[in-house]
């Protein structure tokens, strides 16, 4: 089974003579269009979740453009006071993030952008703490020095209440992204993989039309990382939204396990897997 985003095309199935065709010099060739954050001075940071046991408390990603000087990013329990859902807080772009877990103080942390791009933390005196890495960033209802927040680190609100039995007493784990913009939009990997993917169901094909049936040998995609042998034609595959392929029978495992939250186990870009592909 191939899976892939509506953003990069079909997939070839079958062969079909190419015409070649050619594009008048005169012609210019628009550039790609740039996502959002690539503007200059605003930086993305994504907060999603840390997928590292089943018991992990899952929410939905979030998103937020900051430049140098905006508010802080403010992070705290979800209260219902507004009616809203949790998803629709999170969803409005303000500067709250809300998490709903009662180890989670209201007032838990803030995040802000300094010169440069860079990301910063700090602890406004929660009672459960919030740790960086593992490592709690001040004591108990203690203000922390702020904290630089990097690509893939692991940020934790709270600890587990009652072995964290229910969602309500779950700590937050979160994992951080930042400066993945290029991921976005087509770029030399992505389009390679699709190139591979083209060439794996169109190669084939053809020599078989000349040469009469074919086996499968070594394609130009990389080998599944989960059980180390090879991908090619005839097999059912996964192709994650950030490109990278696996034999779905290898990766459907943890496809189940945190559906339909999915991290790729190469380069832990989280996704959505039920996120509308228009």
């Amino acid at each position: 089974m191939l899976r892939r985003r509506r953003s990069a095309g079909a997939i070839a199935t079958t062969a079909a003579p190419s015409i070649p065709t050619s594009t008048p010099s005169s012609v210019p060739i628009p550039p790609p269009p740039r996502p959002a954050a690539s503007t200059p001075g605003v930086h993305r940071i994504r907060l999603v979740p840390h997928l590292d046991s089943r018991r992990s408390l899952r929410f939905d990603a979030i998103g937020r453009d900051l430049k140098e000087g905006d508010p802080a990013l403010r992070i705290g329990r979800f209260t219902d006071r507004s009616g809203l859902g949790l998803s629709a807080v999170n969803a409005l772009g303000s500067n709250r993030l809300a998490f709903k877990s009662k180890v989670v103080s209201r007032a838990h942390a803030e995040i802000w952008v300094e010169s440069g791009g860079r990301f910063m933390i700090k602890d406004t005196k929660s009672s459960s703490g919030t740790f960086l890495n593992h490592v709690r960033l001040s004591p108990a209802n203690t203000e922390s020095r702020p904290h630089q927040l990097k690509d893939g680190d692991i940020l934790q609100l709270g600890v587990d209440y009652q072995g964290g039995a229910e969602d309500i007493y779950k700590s937050v784990k979160i994992r951080i992204e930042v400066g993945r913009e290029w991921q976005a939009a087509a770029n030399a990997f992505n389009t390679n993989a699709l190139k591979n993917l083209k060439t794996l169901a169109a190669a084939p094909a053809l020599k078989s039309a000349v040469t009469g049936p074919h086996k499968p040998g070594k394609s130009s995609i990389p080998d599944c990382c989960i059980c180390l042998f090879g991908v090619t034609i005839r097999q059912a595959l996964f192709i994650a939204p950030c490109s990278h392929t696996f034999h779905y029978k290898c990766i459907r495992p943890l496809l189940e396990s945190h559906h339909p939250g999915f991290s790729c186990p190469l380069c832990r870009t989280f996704a959505d897997l039920e996120e509308d592909v228009e």
